[in-house]
């Protein structure tokens, strides 16, 4: 592969993986299994590895998860809430056995939890009174959720016993199966959009601005570690569990301490085959090396801790009739092809439908309308067609083709030599495009719209009222009222929201807006980089490139975008429909101000959020990579080589801990 070709599969590869993350954390609405997911992330990282002038800091692999959504205050934690590195066999948990073994020698002791499939939850607890709850968010900062955690039975609102003066305890939120299913019946006798498994009940759950619903929902919290904590000291992972069923936290009873790997693998295999035996979903088991001091030892990479590995157990799979397959058409014009199944019971779920993703996988696996196929829940969330029964293939089938013409608008169907992807070329002319993108506008990651879901924008399209997005702000109580199911308080609200929707912040308004190679990350550099909506549209990509995080791939497609007649229209109209994007803030200035940092390994006075901190105090920025934008690399103990190497090879300057302290000190 060219080093173009490596840029161009980078930037489409980077595209979707921020889809797909945005998708799952911040929508719960994943379109993707797991294995795919991870796929894409792992050619991401062999690409990035190849050329490491190639990665930025916006890179998927550059962060743990997806950004916190706008819609509650940012909370940050005092402790990083990494996430796990994966293993799905006895040879990936011995390979991590040997890596463990070869950092510190023999471990003491291993212990064992169950992966309970839930939200991962901060809880900051002070002088042993509740004062705050947070999302995971991206690891580093999390979304204030305390009122509506608070309403959860589990979680004590006091510690019981002699508490330290700040803890930050680590728990998974989750809503057992039976919960899970009357909530679905009581939502589907509403007449409500129901949810496809518990974990995605329990994320909604904390997502409402409402704690009533959240306290409605009989979410429950099991703790699994402590962040952070003042005054106490433990010598093992497991002794810091007791310690938490002291203060009144509930852990899980099932987890085990064990001499050796082989005893841990057991000990998988067992609630592999027993997984549904207690009463929430578990979609594998987390493995610690228990002493704290090995932990210690070992470390962490930039995303997850080197003592710790989840082991995933393989999803579960079942037999149905593949009746047809059919071609949707999404909101960039991909088309996409989609199996329309008999109903299945799957890992707990009805699936009628599963997505072949493109044209090339449908063949590579020739399924064929008729089939008897193999369904199952990929990751324990995406249903996902894994083949043909062929033993049971009626005679005559005939393997299925991608439509020559778009189901949507009957457009010529396009697809680029060297893409998967089929498209539809006809972005503004194709009803299914721009359904799509008025709905991802006013999604809770966008606009976040609230009652401007994907039914109304269908029923306000049918009739006229909404041809694009600008649309939305001319829009009507009288016209409103006239929809199925709106009455007064339905209309005042969403014409409320709407209004709320005026003033978002620009990084909402340009990740809202859909444009090509700019996900939530990108929108925020953009966003801070430039500063409005009206300079944004007039520069030329030289210019985008020359801005801190932009590569040249993105500066391109963000300046034809603009550069398209018919989006300074909608522009243009949505200016007049009074959107009045709240600019990013004033940032702080310093001595450092105009100075870009990359911080690599381990400081012995400063975390890496608080070292990243004190350089944002004096004006200045922190990044993830090293390149020629770099002012200063600051380097602790176990520095990451790749960033070292490439520090020394730009010649860029690097500060031991002693020159950083001065330098943080000012002339």
């Amino acid at each position: 592969m060219t080093k173009a070709q490596a840029r161009k599969r980078i930037a489409e590869l980077r595209e979707q993986i921020d889809y797909h993350s945005y998708r799952y954390h911040v929508l719960d609405d994943p379109e993707v299994a797991d294995v795919e997911y991870d796929s894409l992330v792992g050619e991401l990282i062999e690409l990035e590895t190849e050329h490491p002038d190639l990665i930025t800091p916006d890179s998927p692999t550059q962060r743990v998860g997806a950004p916190p959504s706008d819609l509650f205050a940012p909370v940050r934690h005092r402790a990083p809430m990494m996430s796990l590195d994966n293993c799905f066999s006895l040879e990936e948990l011995e390979a991590w056995g040997r890596r463990v073994e070869r950092g510190v020698g023999t471990v003491d002791a291993y212990i064992t939890e169950l992966k309970m499939d839930g939200v991962a939850v901060n809880l900051i607890y002070e002088d042993g009174v509740l004062v705050k709850g947070a999302t995971r968010g991206d690891g580093t900062q999390g979304e204030d959720i305390t009122a509506n955690l608070k309403t959860i039975p589990a979680v004590p609102l006091r510690l019981r016993g002699k508490s330290p003066k700040v803890i930050e305890v680590r728990g998974e939120v989750y809503m057992r199966t039976d919960d899970f299913e009357k909530l679905n019946i009581r939502l589907g006798e509403a007449g409500t959009k129901t949810f496809a498994n518990p974990r995605n009940a329990a994320a909604g759950s904390l997502r409402q601005k409402d704690p009533g619903v959240t306290a409605d929902r009989s979410l429950s919290l099991v703790c699994h570690g402590i962040g952070y904590v003042e005054g106490v000291r433990f010598t093992s992972h497991s002794e810091s569990l007791a310690f938490l069923r002291e203060l009144g936290l509930r852990t899980n009873p099932e987890n085990k301490v064990h001499a050796s790997l082989e005893a841990v693998h057991a000990f998988c295999t067992h609630w592999q085959d027993h997984r549904h035996d207690v009463p929430y979903d578990i979609d594998g088991v987390v493995v610690k090396v228990d002493p704290i001091a090995q932990q210690e030892e070992l470390g962490s990479t930039s995303k997850a801790p080197r003592w710790a590995i989840a082991y995933k157990f393989p999803p579960e799979e079942r037999t149905t009739l593949l009746r047809d397959i059919f071609a949707s058409v999404g909101r960039t014009g991909v088309v996409t092809p989609f199996a329309n199944l008999e109903t299945v019971f799957v890992g707990g779920v009805n699936i009628t439908t599963a997505t072949l993703h493109n044209e090339d996988e449908v063949a590579r696996k020739d399924v064929r309308p008729g089939d008897t196929v193999v369904v199952r829940r990929a990751g324990d969330v995406i249903p996902e067609v894994v083949g043909p029964v062929l033993s049971k293939r009626p005679k005559g089938l005939k393997a299925w083709k991608m439509p020559k013409h778009c189901p949507a608008c009957n457009s010529e169907l396009v697809r680029v030599e060297g893409e998967a992807a089929t498209r539809c070329l006809n972005t503004f002319g194709c009803p299914a495009q721009r359904r799509e993108r008025i709905f991802h506008f006013a999604s809770r990651g966008g606009m976040d719209i609230e009652g401007l879901g994907y039914q109304t924008i269908a029923a306000l399209i049918e009739k006229g009222w909404l041809e694009d997005v600008a649309d939305i702000y001319f829009l009507t109580a009288d016209q409103l009222s006239q929809l199925e199911g709106f009455g007064e308080k339905s209309v005042d609200n969403l014409l409320k929201a709407i209004q709320a929707s005026r003033t978002r912040p620009l990084s909402n308004v340009l990740s809202a807006l859909g444009i090509p190679h700019v996900g939530g990350a990108t929108a925020q550099a953009l966003a801070r980089e430039v500063g409005s909506l009206d300079k944004l549209r007039t520069m030329s990509a030289r210019e985008l490139e020359a801005l801190e995080d932009i590569g040249p791939v993105v500066a391109e497609a963000i300046h034809s975008y603009f550069s398209e007649p018919k989006v300074g229209v909608v522009l243009d109209r949505l200016v007049e429909g009074g959107l009045r994007p709240e600019p990013p803030p004033a940032k702080k200035q310093g001595h450092l101000t105009g100075k870009t940092f990359v911080v690599t390994g381990t400081l012995k006075d400063f975390s890496r959020n608080e070292a990243q901190a004190a350089i944002e105090e004096c004006g200045g920025k922190v990044v993830n990579s090293v390149s020629k934008k770099t002012d200063y690399v600051v380097v602790g103990e176990n520095p990451g080589a790749s960033k070292f190497d490439k520090a020394m090879d730009l010649k860029t300057p690097i500060l031991e801990e002693p020159a950083f302290k001065k330098l943080l000190a000012g002339p």
